[in-house]
């Protein structure tokens, strides 16, 4: 019953609004509901327990074996907590809506709800249904209620979506359908039973995994299919780019983790020479080119996919320490982009602009946003104490560890090396602009710009402290993923700990 309430709460709350309820007042409160079920759910979840906890299933069709059917492993028990965080904070830093204020607030719990359905569907067809969900309400956050170029960057998100998601439908039609029929059903336990007992032909599984790549790769903004994603959160209002890029984009890295690689192992074997060259993209190139922009709000949406990369290295690595590592970067990056597009746009509504070299000095009359962008920052750049650190450190080392499993100095190794520059790179960018915003010295027409007010002091330390606890204490997660990601890797999973506190440790 949970994950029933976790899942429609906002829902209902999106029609009680639509009828006419207080906008703001009922978003917060279904959004503060949804954080305590899901911190509830965290703090019950058996980690021990190697399936799923919490499981709710509704039958449907027998003829088709389609069930409503809802549960948590580790993976998706972190997924549904950063979406329930993300909202909560999103709704809180929701400013004044002109136009239209209760659709607008319909919009961002419409997004929470679909990105948490499918995050706890254990069913084929909703886990997809569930997504699609959140693309309409981001559409029209985008389109109606954005700014700049808003109407392209609509139709562009648009459009770049709805080719991946197209393109991922084939996928898993024909992953259905590769599954013989006795065995066939839209469940994912029945699918990776299945795909573990070696019913799924290799052949088919290398058609299968590149359409899912490039289906998943698209809404998670895979080079080159990315160009989609800056202008999107550059033109949308801050809380759908919070949402967006925080959460939803997440969907895609999901999908990767639950469905591609453990059902699909021989062709995420035989692609990962090409996954490795697309992640160097994101990393490199991407990298490159948000040390080049202008914005504040364009580089935070190139930051956002040259850090996609990164989460690209961790799946790539296919063993226990990498894959451990990108789950928690997925958690660390929609925290910490959250918190800098939030910050962003507070930024934006008391200036006007977002142009670097029109800002400056803002840290004199803005003391709490200077120290919650400079605390997005640094999590971010990966600085020791926050999530992102101790998950980048996973990634690498555990891609660097895939290579020396070949024998010699492979290309996982060569590929880890020149990720590596992607720290330096995201330190530049980020410090340039933390120092283009919030220091030197201060513009007169800056003098009389308004601190954060008060309110927002809840949800910026509700981002900064789960950043922080999990930089300090990474083992809160890795306790529950080790269990869920073990049946993957059998061969690595020997390499951790097998209970407690030094789960986090490496045999």
């Amino acid at each position: 019953m949970i994950l029933l309430f976790i899942v429609f709460c906002p829902v209902i709350a999106a029609l009680v609004i639509c009828a006419g309820a207080p906008a703001r007042r009922t978003a917060l409160g279904a959004s503060a509901s949804m954080l305590l079920a899901a911190a509830g759910a965290f703090l019950a979840f058996d980690h021990a327990e190697q399936g799923f906890n919490f499981v709710t299933s509704m039958p449907i069709s027998s003829e088709w074996r389609l069930s409503f059917t809802l549960g948590l492993d580790g993976l998706s028990m972190i997924m549904v907590l950063l979406t329930a965080i993300v909202t909560l904070a999103a709704v809180w830093f929701t400013g004044k809506i002109v136009r239209h204020e209760n659709a607008f607030y319909a919009c961002l719990l419409l997004i929470s709800a679909g990105a948490m359905g499918a995050f706890a569907s254990l069913d084929l067809f909703f886990f997809y249904a569930f997504h699609e969900l959140a693309l309409i309400p981001t559409f029209l956050l985008i389109g109606i209620w954005g700014s700049g170029n808003r109407f392209t960057a609509a139709w562009k998100v648009t459009i770049y979506l709805a080719t991946g998601s197209f393109i991922l439908l084939l996928g898993l039609i024909l992953l259905y359908r590769s599954v013989p029929e006795a065995a066939r059903s839209f469940d994912l336990r029945v699918l990776q039973t299945a795909a573990a007992a070696g019913q799924i032909p290799v052949e088919a599984q290398r058609h299968i995994y590149l359409l899912l790549l490039i289906g998943f790769g698209i809404l998670i903004s895979l080079f080159p299919f990315h160009t989609w994603a800056p202008e999107a959160y550059a033109c949308a209002p801050a809380p759908a780019a919070m949402l967006h890029a925080g959460v939803l984009k997440k969907f895609g890295l999901y999908g990767l983790l639950r469905i591609a690689v453990p059902m699909l192992p021989e062709g995420a074997r035989h692609w990962a020479w090409l996954l490795m060259i697309l992640l160097l993209g994101n990393i490199i190139y991407v990298g490159l080119v948000t040390i080049a922009q202008k914005r504040l709000d364009w580089m935070l949406g190139y930051s956002s996919v040259m850090h996609m990369g990164y989460i690209f290295l961790g799946i790539a690595s296919a063993n226990l320490l990498g894959i451990n590592g990108a789950a928690i970067l997925m958690f660390a990056h929609g925290l910490s982009i959250a918190l800098l597009f939030a910050v962003a746009g507070q930024v934006r509504e008391r200036t006007g602009t977002l142009v670097l070299a029109d800002l400056g000095g803002l840290g004199r009359v803005m003391p709490l946003g200077a120290f919650a962008f400079g605390l997005g920052v640094f999590a971010s750049i990966g600085l020791p104490g926050f999530a992102n650190f101790s998950a980048e450190v996973l990634v690498f080392f555990g891609a660097f560890r895939n290579g020396a499993d070949f024998g010699g100095f492979h290309a996982f190794q060569i590929a880890t090396l020149l990720a590596l520059w992607g720290v330096v790179i995201s330190a530049v960018y980020m410090l340039r602009a933390y120092r283009a915003t919030f220091m030197g010295t201060i513009s007169e027409q800056w003098r009389s710009v308004a601190d954060l007010p008060g309110r927002l002091r809840t949800p910026i330390a509700l981002l900064a402290v789960a950043l922080l606890w999990l930089g300090f204490f990474p083992q809160t997660f890795v306790r529950i993923l080790v269990p869920t990601f073990r049946n993957y890797f059998p061969t690595s999973s020997a390499q951790f700990a097998r209970s407690g506190d030094s789960a986090y440790t490496v045999r």
